[in-house]
C-alpha cells in the first residue's frame, strides 16, 4: 500500500506518464475543487450539488474555462496544457466537439501535473482565477 501514498514526482517521471494518465488524475483534482468550492460558497442545496458540479466540470465549461487561464501560464504549465490538448482522443463525448474536448484535457492534464509535482498551491490559485466570475453561485 506504501506506493499508493501520494508523494511529489519529479518532473522526469511525469515526462515518462502518458498525458493521458496525468489528465486522468487532473481530472479527480479539477472535480475535487469544484466540489469543495460549491460547498464553501453555499447556496446550492444538497440534492442540486451533482447537477452544479457536472455544470463545471463538462468539457464545455472546462473549454470555457481554459481561455481566462492561457495568459496565466508559465512556460512549463503552458507546455503541460498543450501536452494533453494534443493529445489523440479516441472517443468524444457526444455533447462535446473535439476542440472542446481537448482544450479540457488540456486542462485536466495541467491540474495533473501541477498536483503530481506538488504543485496544488498553484492549481488552487489558477481554479480559483476561472471561478472569480461565479462567486454567486
Amino acid at each position: 500500500m506504501e506506493e499508493l501514498a501520494i508523494s511529489v514526482m519529479d518532473e522526469k517521471t511525469l515526462n515518462q506518464m502518458t498525458a493521458l494518465a496525468i489528465a486522468h488524475c487532473g481530472d479527480a483534482v479539477f472535480e475535487l475543487l469544484v466540489r469543495t468550492w460549491l460547498c464553501l460558497h453555499g447556496g446550492v442545496k444538497a440534492d442540486d450539488l451533482h447537477r452544479k458540479t457536472v455544470s463545471y466540470v463538462s468539457a464545455e465549461a472546462q473549454s470555457k474555462r481554459v481561455e481566462r487561464l492561457l495568459p496565466l501560464l508559465t512556460e512549463q504549465e503552458l507546455a503541460w496544457y498543450k501536452r494533453g490538448r494534443n493529445t489523440h482522443l479516441h472517443t468524444i463525448p457526444k455533447h462535446a466537439t473535439p476542440g472542446e474536448y481537448g482544450r479540457a484535457t488540456g486542462l485536466e492534464c495541467l491540474f495533473g501535473a501541477l498536483y503530481l509535482t506538488g504543485r496544488g498551491d498553484r492549481a488552487k490559485e489558477l481554479f480559483l482565477l476561472t471561478m472569480e466570475e461565479n462567486d454567486g453561485v
